[in-house]
């Protein structure tokens, strides 16, 4: 757990008061400082400061005074005062006042100062130097093992500083008083982030967007849509991958379920629908707040204070179901968890990782960001950005493009004689942290073969290795448009599918279809005599044997027909023109029937399932080529 620095060191010096002995003899100067000591603990700092420096002013080498005036100046965050007053006392330290006693009162006064300074090296030296001359009862204290394990996480940090440039995003972002929480889409074309003119409570929160401008710039923010912003607050988003769907927190609108509830919009046919309460399911009657969607929108990651959580804010998920409603929200544990806070959760692209924001996992001070990989479906143990990153301050959002190149972030500025500012940043994100395989965005249209117009189609893209779905998308109903994501050394084929219409299916590495702006998809009307040929569908050299890497093409022909009843299908086996025609026919023939026994074993009728072979008589290329043989190599299905 991270140290409380904020009453520990003048807690310290509380329990070790009883027959106090003090380096000067002059009463009237430890009267004074008895006084701030009470006054002190009444949290009366200014007083108890005054009657300190009133107590120095008398003695000027009353070490006892020096520390306590600095301690209370860093409680109060005036680290400036501070260390000149701890700088000032340590001049004093020598002679017969260099006692075991009074260097340790200071080593352990500098190494909390620089802590808070984030002098992080001084920090480290400075304990070092120190922690021989703690006497044994102060090294059983709490304020003593939580010190030496923040010191002991330094340790392991210092050797490893990364170099970062943080870069202020261009006008015209950043005009507006306050703006934060930024996100993108993963082809990085579009910025989506809440404004706030102000602090004040007549000062409403909204979501404004921008487009890139193609230079390294964006065009002027607006906002989002009437639909969604509203005289309520809309703040603290999340969008898909693909920009269609939004999840954003709103606070005390007239059907919140609590102080701060989460909202879902949709972006149908180029325009978003209306906004609705995800309900009791995800919201609670406390805070829920700072959503996360995984890339396609499948899982929500979010920070709430309910109960039921480990600490005060925890991080919490809910899985969107098949219709459309989203599950029950469930505590993701006491990996990421702890009994203090973490939130701003932001699930990476490919959703492997997880970062969130903590302050009970150690850390350099205040909140730091945090990363939990994901392993055979478990969160592993929370790595901590390091340094730069991470600081002595507060960091408690980051976002990271898909292109994995920079890492948007709000910074907080504070100044005299002028408002309150947040304005959105970005630097170059460390090669050094690894975030996983490249991905690669394709876009482009699914429209009918026959007609020309858009079609709004399902487009899954999934592990020929495992069968699991890594994305799922969705073509918008009037352009037709989509964005999907690939890793870039997955095998994996993409399905597209809509009812009424025939899947077209994908080899996305052998077909080329990663990193491609305008791939065009036609789906084709389900219609008698009608043909597509079976993708993904593997068999073991010179047999017909179905390989596991099939099961992903065979469910989903299993599920067409299940949806479309009256369906009945011709199974083609095709061969290259390897061998004799004979035995290429017999080849071609039984692996149609392995797909057709896939089928009837898994409950379809065998009348439905028809299967001839045409060994290599009906060629798609000439075989002049292993490449073009490969191709002849296919299953086809027709509608009859």
């Amino acid at each position: 757990m991270r140290p409380v620095f904020l009453f520990a060191i003048l807690f310290f010096f509380f329990l070790r008061a009883e027959a106090q002995t003090y380096s000067i003899i002059d009463g009237r100067a430890i009267k004074f400082y008895q006084e701030g000591e009470e006054l002190t603990l009444a949290r009366r700092y200014d007083e108890a400061l005054a009657k300190y420096q009133a107590a120095i002013a008398r003695e000027a080498s009353f070490l006892e005074a020096y520390v306590k005036a600095s301690q209370l100046l860093i409680t109060q965050g005036r680290l400036g005062e501070a260390e000149k007053i701890a700088v000032a006392g340590k001049s004093k330290l020598g002679g017969k006042n260099a006692t075991p006693k009074n260097s340790a009162d200071f080593g352990w006064l500098f190494s909390n100062l620089y802590l808070k300074q984030g002098k992080f090296t001084e920090a480290f030296r400075q304990f070092q130097e120190v922690d021989p001359l703690f006497d044994e009862a102060f090294k059983k204290s709490m304020y003593y093992t939580q010190m030496k394990s923040q010191m002991d996480f330094l340790g392991t940090q210092l050797g490893d500083i990364r170099s970062i440039e943080k870069e202020i995003l261009k006008s015209p972002l950043n005009e507006f008083n306050l703006q934060y929480f930024p996100v993108l889409t993963a082809d990085g074309e579009q910025i989506l982030f809440t404004k706030r003119d102000g602090t004040g409570n007549f000062d409403k929160e909204d979501i404004f967007t921008a487009f890139s401008n193609g230079d390294d710039g964006w065009t002027s923010p607006r906002s989002l849509a009437q639909t969604i912003n509203s005289l309520y607050n809309e703040g603290t988003c999340s969008v898909t991958a693909d920009g269609k769907i939004l999840i954003y927190t709103s606070c005390d609108a007239p059907d919140s379920q609590g102080s701060c509830d989460l909202y879902v919009a949709y972006k149908v046919n180029g325009a978003w629908e209306r906004p609705t309460n995800m309900g009791a399911k995800v919201n609670s009657r406390s805070w829920d707040s700072q959503p996360s969607l995984s890339a396609d929108g499948r899982i929500l990651f979010f920070s709430s204070n309910r109960r039921g959580g480990f600490g005060g804010n925890d991080i919490w998920y809910s899985v969107r179901q098949n219709d459309g409603s989203w599950s029950d929200a469930k505590n993701l544990g006491d990996v990421v968890n702890t009994p203090k806070d973490e939130i701003s959760p932001f699930m990476f692209f490919n959703n492997e990782i997880l970062f969130f924001a903590s302050d009970g996992h150690f850390g350099f001070g205040g909140m730091d960001i945090f990363l939990s990989r994901v392993k055979n479906g478990e969160f592993q143990k929370p790595e901590n950005l390091g340094l730069p990153i991470n600081d002595q301050l507060e960091q408690v959002a980051l976002f990271i493009t898909a292109k994995k190149d920079y890492a948007y972030y709000t910074e907080l500025s504070s100044e005299e004689d002028e408002n309150d500012r947040s304005l959105l940043y970005r630097f170059k994100f460390p090669e050094e942290i690894y975030l996983g395989e490249n991905l690669t965005v394709t876009e482009g249209k699914v429209f009918n073969a026959k007609t020309g117009q858009p079609v709004d189609a399902t487009l899954s893209l999934v592990s020929l290795t495992n069968d699991s779905t890594l994305y799922q998308f969705q073509s918008d109903g009037k352009t037709g448009e989509f964005m999907m994501l690939y890793p870039e050394n997955a095998v994996s084929g993409l399905y597209v599918e809509k009812k009424g219409f025939l899947p077209k299916i994908y080899n996305v590495e052998r077909d080329k279809i990663q990193n491609v702006k305008d791939l065009k998809v036609e789906l084709t009307p389900v219609g008698p005599g009608e043909e597509f040929v079976f993708e993904n569908v593997f068999f073991e050299f010179d047999k017909y044997d179905l390989k596991p890497e099939s099961k992903s093409s065979l469910t989903r022909l299993l599920k067409f027909l299940l949806e479309n009843p009256n369906v009945n299908i011709l199974i083609t086996g095709h061969t290259d023109n390897v061998g004799s025609e004979a035995y290429n026919q017999t080849l071609s023939l039984q692996r149609a029937t392995s797909v057709q026994s896939f089928l009837v074993a898994a409950g379809l009728h065998p009348g439905r399932v028809m299967v001839e072979g045409k060994g290599d008589k009906e060629p798609m290329v000439p075989n002049t080529s292993p490449k073009n043989q490969a191709l002849n190599r296919r299953i086809t299905i027709k509608i009859l």
